[in-house]
């Protein structure tokens, strides 16, 4: 190499490495202070596509874990509900049996009738007042006929109707990402029993009314066909909770293997990442200091000029 004052290539040479190890340390200072490999599009284009698109999935299923645990403690609400209108059909089937035997006067009839009235407009006012969030669940909104593989919502308008939809997978595949939970009627008259009751049924065989001991032993076999049909109800529901516990647990499993994939893509190797940067903190060190002595060099040829 020529010894020449015009222009300093040594200096240049440095100066382009002082660049690139300098970035380099940079982008591994980067990756260290924010825990991430792919910060930037530039770092890995096809890693951050990926890693989005992981992102989101994981987002949506964590919140679909909050779904399901949201629709679990509808279900126990309901429940909880229908267990209190057990009770009330256990007071009544005691009253018509009361009611039943030939040792009471017609008064006395009359007067056990009027709880069993009561105890029937209180299962009514349970079933009409039980919601969840401003849902509510036993007044048949959410009803719906068949087995669950019939059951159907319509969420095209402000307020959905038909059978709840539970919504917990990323996509909207109904086999895949959600199911429905109906919940029947639960009303006195819906049991078919009460003053209100629809007695022109073809189901119907007692239960209006215990006034008299015919109607009270009439009664006793609608009342337990009222404790068969709330039944059925929580068992669909004990089922349906059930159903959403295992995909809870399912979902959880998978938002894990999830965030494991996207960190694998995502987040920085320290132990690699900061052998990088010794490297390049050294390599920077060193490209200065080669630097300062380029800038010196071309001092020699002034020794020449002045001899």
């Amino acid at each position: 190499m020529s010894l020449v004052v015009n222009h300093n290539l040594m200096a240049m040479n440095a100066s382009r490495n002082l660049s690139m190890a300098y970035g380099k340390l940079g982008v591994s200072t980067r990756r260290l202070s924010s825990g991430l490999r792919v910060g930037t599009a530039a770092d890995d284009a096809a890693g951050l596509a990926i890693r989005e698109l992981m992102r989101s999935d994981i987002a949506a299923v964590n919140q679909g874990i909050r779904n399901a645990n949201d629709a679990i403690s509808l279900i126990q609400t309901a429940d909880g509900a229908l267990q209190t209108i057990d009770e009330k059909l256990i007071r009544m089937k005691e009253l018509a049996e009361q009611a039943a035997t030939g040792t009471y006067t017609s008064d006395q009839r009359l007067l056990i009738d009027s709880e069993y009235q009561a105890m029937a407009s209180e299962i009514t006012r349970i079933a009409n007042a039980t919601d969840f969030n401003g849902i509510y669940l036993l007044n048949g909104n959410l009803s719906q006929a068949g087995d669950q593989s019939t059951w159907t919502s319509d969420g095209s308008g402000l307020d959905a109707t038909g059978a709840l939809r539970v919504h917990f997978g990323t996509a909207n595949d109904s086999a895949e990402d959600y199911y429905h939970v109906a919940i029947g009627l639960s009303t006195a008259s819906a049991f078919g029993l009460g003053l209100n009751a629809d007695t022109a049924r073809s189901d119907y065989v007692g239960g209006a009314s215990i006034s008299t001991q015919s109607l009270a032993q009439a009664a006793l076999e609608g009342i337990q066909q009222a404790i068969v049909s709330k039944d059925h109800i929580r068992a669909s529901l004990g089922a349906l909770q059930n159903r959403l516990e295992s995909t809870v647990a399912n979902l959880q499993i998978q938002a894990e293997n999830l965030q494991a994939a996207e960190s694998r893509i995502s987040d920085v190797d320290v132990a690699t990442e900061m052998t990088e940067f010794v490297r390049q903190q050294i390599l920077t060190q060193s490209a200065v200091a080669m630097l300062s002595q380029a800038n010196s060099l071309p001092r020699m040829a002034l020794q020449l000029i002045g001899g």
